[in-house]
């Protein structure tokens, strides 16, 4: 029988949280545009096309301080609730308001129960919070909406390995492995062979 080596209290880093992006439609939203047909140049107010939920989005990836203001309107007008709450639940864990980034990613999963995003992103807030039970089931579940996302893998891998489950930390960093790029997959290579020796020593 082989012999068990303690796994190392100090796991690699996971992966972070995912935010929810939108595809981009075929062109940019239309700007606003100086008028120069009238004697004083003024900007005009072009109409949008651009939904609240897509604004947020906007204001988010340049770090808008209306960021947050702007995703709580999408969700009072019904423009992707599920997305917008999400997104919102990162920015609070980011401040370090943790339990109503919960409560935004739970009231992601009322709107959409299949929400990947948000199951991986609770995964990852309750691996913080070292429950590794729950952050392994929210893992799982989300490997059962989109079994293609790499980095979701890698974080499954960490929790198997934590609860001395190594046939399976082997088997799941394997498949992070098998997804990732090549550049990528090597964040895997050392967690990978101490996991090995635990297994076969």
């Amino acid at each position: 029988m082989g012999k068990v080596l303690p796994f190392s209290p100090k796991p690699p880093a996971k992966f972070d949280f995912e935010r929810v992006k939108k595809r981009k439609k075929d062109g940019p939203p239309p700007r606003d545009q100086l008028n120069l047909f009238s004697s004083g140049a003024q900007v005009l107010h072009l109409p949008s096309d651009i939904s609240p939920f897509e604004e947020a989005l906007l204001l988010d990836e340049r770090g808008d301080s209306h960021t947050v203001d702007a995703y709580r309107r999408a969700i009072a007008e019904g423009d992707s609730p599920a997305d917008a709450y999400c997104n919102l639940g990162i920015l609070e864990s980011k401040a370090g308001r943790v339990a109503k980034a919960f409560d935004c990613f739970t009231k992601s999963l009322e709107h959409d129960p299949r929400h990947f995003e948000s199951h991986y992103n609770l995964g990852n807030l309750y691996l913080e919070e070292e429950n590794v039970r729950l952050a392994r089931m929210h893992y799982e579940l989300a490997t059962e909406v989109e079994s293609g996302f790499p980095n979701l893998y890698f974080n499954l891998g960490l929790v198997h390995a934590l609860n001395n489950d190594y046939p399976a930390a082997l088997a799941t960093l394997s498949k992070y492995k098998e997804l990732a790029p090549a550049e990528e997959g090597t964040k895997a290579d050392e967690l990978l062979e101490n996991l090995k020796r635990s297994v076969t020593e």
